[in-house]
C-alpha cells in the first residue's frame, strides 16, 4: 500500500547539566543519567501515554560497561516505560544523538512510528574517548587516512594548517565569546528550564544534585587562554581552551507525527525540514558540517540569508570558524549559538546533538521572526551532520 510521509515535529528536549569527566558525575552510572532525562520528558508531558511511545533510540559513542547492552532498551525499561515499547542503541560518534532524531524521525515520517524518544548520552570519565578501539592497520599500511585522522585535535589542527587566516587569536577571541554569551544565558534563565535536576553521589561525600552545568569559565579572558599549552603540537593553536571539554551528560527529546501531536494535545515547537550527512577527508573532520549544510539548503531551494538561527557545536572554535568562513559569515554573526556553545558548556560526544536541538527551541519561541534554523556538527573520521527545522511559532506563518 503506498505511504504518504507525514511531517515530524520537535515536541520537548531535556538534558543533564553537563559535568567534567572526572567531577560531577565521577560515581553516577552513564544510563542513570539517560533514564533521568527519559524520566524527566514523561513528567514534562502527562498528556503522552507512556505506551503511546513507540521506539526509543539512544547514542553512545563507546558502547560498553554503563554505556553498553542495547542502551535505548535499557534504558527504557530502567526509566519505566512499558516493556512493550522497545529501543535500541545507535552510533555516529559525536552525531549520534543527532542521528537517533534523525532516525527515528525518518520512521515517524514513513508511518512506522507515531512516537519516538531519541538521545544520547556519553560518560567521558568512565570511557575515554577511543576506549577499546582496535583500528584497522589498513588506515595507515594503505595510507587510507594520515594518522592524525584519529586523533580529534590534531584534525583541528590541520584545520588550522589549511586555513590560516584562521589564526589562534581569532579562535580565542571565538572561545571567550562562547563563555560569555552562556554566562549572560545563565544570568537571563535561559537555560535552566531544560536541565534535569540529577542525582550524584560521591563515597567521600555522600549524595548531591547537579542542578547547572560544571565546565563553563564565565570569566576567561583572551589573556588567559594565551597561556594555555597546545597538547597536540608543538607552539600549535588548539588549546583546552578554544575546544569543548571532555565531558559527561545526557540528552533525550520527544518526537512525533504532527497529527499525532495534536490528537494528544502535546505543543509542538519547530517541525523538521530536511537533514543531511556528508563525509569530508578525516584529517580535516572539522569541515563535515560545511557539505551537509550545503546538500539541506539546495535540496530545499535555500540559502544562508535565509536562515535565521544556527547552533552549530563547537568541538573546536576553528572548526567553528571554518564553517562561518565557507558561508561567509561572521565570526559574531547574533545568528550564531546566542546563547554560546560546547566550549563553554561541554561535549559529551553522543549527547550533543539533542542538546543543540532543544537550545533552537528555546530560541524559536523568543524569535518569531524566524523562520528557518540549523542544528549542524562534525563528526569523527571526517564527516558532518545538517537538520533543518521549521520555527511553527514563526509570525508569518500566522
Amino acid at each position: 500500500m503506498p505511504r504518504t510521509a507525514r511531517d515530524v515535529v520537535f515536541i520537548d528536549g531535556v538534558r543533564t547539566p553537563f559535568g567534567k569527566a572526572g567531577g560531577l558525575y565521577a560515581e553516577t552510572r552513564a544510563d542513570d543519567l539517560v533514564v533521568r532525562a527519559i524520566r524527566e520528558l514523561l513528567r514534562r508531558n502527562p498528556q503522552l501515554p507512556p505506551e503511546r511511545v513507540d521506539e526509543v533510540a539512544i547514542a553512545a559513542t563507546t558502547q560498553t560497561g554503563d554505556q553498553g547492552l542495547t542502551i535505548g532498551r535499557s534504558a527504557a525499561v530502567l526509566a519505566g516505560l512499558p516493556k512493550s515499547v522497545p529501543g535500541y542503541a545507535i552510533d555516529r560518534m559525536c552525531a549520534g544523538a543527532m542521528t537517533a532524531v534523525t532516525t527515528t524521525a525518518s520512521g515517524i515520517a514513513f508511518g512506522a512510528y507515531d512516537v519516538a524518544i531519541a538521545g544520547g548520552v556519553e560518560h567521558m570519565g568512565r570511557h575515554p574517548m577511543g576506549e577499546g578501539v582496535d583500528p584497522n592497520p589498513r588506515f595507515l599500511a594503505e595510507k587510507l587516512v594520515d594518522p592524525s585522522a584519529l586523533v580529534m585535535g590534531c584534525t583541528a589542527e590541520n584545520l588550522h594548517d589549511r586555513f590560516p587566516q584562521i589564526t589562534k587569536e581569532r579562535a580565542d577571541a571565538y572561545a571567550v565569546r562562547s563563555q560569555q554569551k552562556v554566562a549572560a544565558a545563565y544570568a537571563a534563565g535561559k537555560i535552566q528550564p531544560d536541565l534535569v535536576p540529577t542525582a550524584i553521589r560521591s563515597a567521600e561525600k555522600g549524595w548531591g544534585l547537579a542542578t547547572e552545568d560544571e565546565p563553563p569559565r564565565p570569566t576567561t579572558t583572551m589573556a588567559d587562554l594565551a597561556k594555555l599549552k597546545t597538547p597536540f603540537r608543538p607552539h600549535g593553536k588548539v588549546t583546552a581552551g578554544n575546544a569543548a571539554g571532555i565531558n559527561d551528560g545526557a540528552t533525550a527529546c520527544l518526537l512525533a507525527a504532527e497529527d499525532v501531536a495534536a490528537e494528544l494535545g502535546l505543543k509542538a515547537r519547530m517541525r523538521l525540514v530536511d537533514y543531511a550527512f556528508a563525509g569530508v577527508e578525516p584529517e580535516v573532520m572539522g569541515l563535515g558540517p560545511v557539505p551537509a549544510t550545503e546538500k539541506v539548503l539546495a535540496r530545499n531551494s535555500l540559502t544562508m540569508d535565509d536562515i535565521g538561527l544556527i547552533e552549530i557545536n563547537e568541538a573546536f572554535a576553528v572548526q567553528v570558524l571554518a564553517f562561518l568562513e565557507h558561508f561567509k559569515i561572521a565570526d559574531d554573526d547574533p545568528r550564531v549559538n546566542p546563547w554560546g556553545g560546547a566550549i563553554a558548556l561541554g561535549h559529551p560526544l553522543a549527547s550533543s546533538g539533542v542538546r543543540l536541538m532543544t537550545q533552537l527551541s528555546r530560541l524559536f519561541a523568543e524569535r518569531t521572526d524566524v523562520r528557518y534554523g540549523l542544528t549542524t556538527m562534525c563528526v569523527g573520521m571526517g564527516m558532518g551532520g545538517t537538520v533543518l527545522w521549521e520555527n511553527l511559532a514563526w509570525e508569518g506563518a500566522k
